[in-house]
């Protein structure tokens, strides 16, 4: 604990403000919280609509037990503020602009072996083989680089490390990785397109991606009562009941800096001072836009901002309907384009997508209080080019073009024949929305892209490299975007706050530990 409490003011209450809020707070810290928005989450934000309630981006919870930590480190029982259900089957994916193909993925390896053998019994042998490959590289990446940080050249550059990240065999993508052990291109889209999860293509995004998949099938994919909200209203609660504070409405102009040194922010003109700033804001947009010192941008110039090669956006709609849709199996559902490899190089290069791959998410399946009684609300979404690639505006016109294009594949689909008739309300969020509200840089939905250049040691790390007492956190930092890997982001960029502020010690593997003496 510190000696005397030091204070910290955290930007941007998303995912991974809170939870940095959270540790930081149970450390003894004085922790001020400030968000642009009137609602906790970033991202992680609700949209209510005409008694419709409707989770504003992330939707699948993978990795539960991350979600959990951060409410048992202060001894609470997660269970009391996020009840999840695991979802079997996890989802269904439909293929073909017709959806004429459908097949049920569950993280059962009984039922998914029997769901893969019907579709080629050659390819779910290859399965196997690539289910143990990508098992020993995630073990490698969880065990030695999704838990660290590398903060200085040494962090990664030395032999124990560099051995490691050649098991990892970065140099490969995820498509042709899982080529290798399954020629089916039904199974292999089935084992890839999760890449999307973090804004990545997996025809160019690196192959240890493919663990995403991988963790869905051996861990499952869970549900948490009220939808993603939940888990963001609950971290809020659970940093009040520690007694944090938290200013809604409260835009951040700048991140105060004297020397190279941050000693607090300013808000909507008032100087807020502290002893250590954690920004939770999008990293491009902070080094941007908040942190005004040359000296202490270090690299991160304007420049360089804008040369970095960033995630795709993403376009949803949120649909009011006036009936249920028993007809829809699954609460998560994915419609891959007959095209994909095609529709996902347009994404990335930039141009408007012809047959464009979705998803439907209809959490009022699983909990039917997030619409009103007998009717479901369905989410929909459409990854997108982010806008410093995108040849195109966008306009009235480019969303009622995407609208149409999701009608009429959905209209293949037994129950949805009279999709546009049957929709009450309906709102949508764009790319421009997703830049404005939540100043994701050039609307990339998931921040930097994970290139092999902007991952690990050469992505933005949590301690600011040429200004103390300032962290970054979230999805455009070391480790990654996707809700687990930014609670892993919080969890890193607090410890090496606590590091500097002598509260812990690096131990023999390099990791934050409490000082004993």
């Amino acid at each position: 604990m510190p000696n005397s409490k030091k204070k910290v003011v955290v930007i941007g209450a998303g995912v991974a403000g809170l939870a940095s809020a959270i540790r930081l707070q149970h450390a003894g810290y004085e922790v001020e919280l400030y968000e642009k928005e009137a609602l906790p989450g970033g991202k992680m934000h609700r949209i209510d609509m005409n008694g419709y309630q409707f989770d504003l981006g992330p939707s699948i919870v993978m990795m539960p037990e991350l979600y959990r930590e951060v409410f048992e480190l202060t001894g609470r029982d997660p269970d009391d503020y996020i009840p999840m259900q695991k979802v079997d089957p996890m989802y269904s994916t439909y293929f073909g602009a017709k959806a004429q193909e459908k097949y049920d993925i569950s993280s059962d390896l009984i039922e998914l072996m029997k769901t893969l053998e019907n579709i080629s019994e050659e390819d779910s042998k290859g399965f196997l083989k690539y289910l143990q490959e990508i098992y020993e590289r995630y073990l490698v990446a969880k065990n030695h680089f999704l838990q660290r940080p590398f903060r200085n050249f040494t962090d990664f550059y030395n032999p124990k490390t560099i051995r490691q990240m050649f098991k990892l065999k970065t140099f490969d993508s995820a498509d042709h990785f899982i080529g290798k052990y399954v020629k089916n291109e039904r199974i292999k889209q089935i084992l890839s397109f999760q890449t999307l999860y973090i804004g990545v293509s997996p025809y160019n995004g690196p192959s240890l991606y493919t663990i995403i998949p991988m963790i869905e099938m051996l861990y499952g994919v869970w549900f948490i009562k009220g939808g993603m909200y939940t888990m963001a209203s609950s971290m809020e609660r659970l940093f009040k009941e520690l007694g944090g504070k938290v200013y809604y409405n409260a835009s951040v102009d700048e991140v105060l800096i004297k020397e190279q040194k941050a000693y607090g922010i300013r808000v909507n003109g008032k100087e807020i001072l502290a002893d250590y700033v954690m920004c939770n804001a999008d990293f491009p947009y902070a080094m941007k836009n908040l942190v005004k010192d040359t000296k202490a941008k270090g690299k991160y110039t304007d420049k360089k901002i804008d040369s970095m090669k960033y995630s795709c956006s993403c376009f949803v709609m949120y649909l009011g309907m006036d009936r249920k849709y028993e007809e829809l199996d699954n609460v998560h559902n994915f419609f891959i384009a007959d095209e994909l490899e095609k529709n996902l190089n347009d994404i990335f290069d930039g141009n408007k997508l012809e047959q464009p791959s979705f998803y439907v998410y209809v959490g009022s399946k699983l909990d039917p209080s997030l619409a009103p009684e007998g009717k479901d609300g369905l989410y929909i979404l459409v990854p997108v080019s982010e806008l410093s690639s995108s040849k195109y505006e966008w306009t009235d016109e480019t969303v009622q073009y995407y609208r149409n294009k999701v009608m009429q594949s959905l209209k293949n689909v037994k129950g949805f024949e009279n999709i546009e008739e049957e929709i009450v309300a309906e709102t949508y969020m764009t790319p421009r929305d997703f830049e404005s509200k939540f100043n994701a840089y050039n609307g990339a939905c998931f921040g930097l892209q994970p290139t092999l250049t902007q991952s690990n040691h050469m992505r933005p790390q949590s301690k600011a490299k040429n200004c103390e007492n300032l962290y970054f956190t979230g999805s455009s930092t070391h480790p990654g975007a996707g809700v687990p890997i930014v609670l892993l982001s919080a969890k890193i960029a607090t410890e090496e706050l606590l590091l500097d502020d002598g509260i812990k010690e690096k131990n023999e593997a390099g990791l934050p530990e409490l000082v004993t003496n």
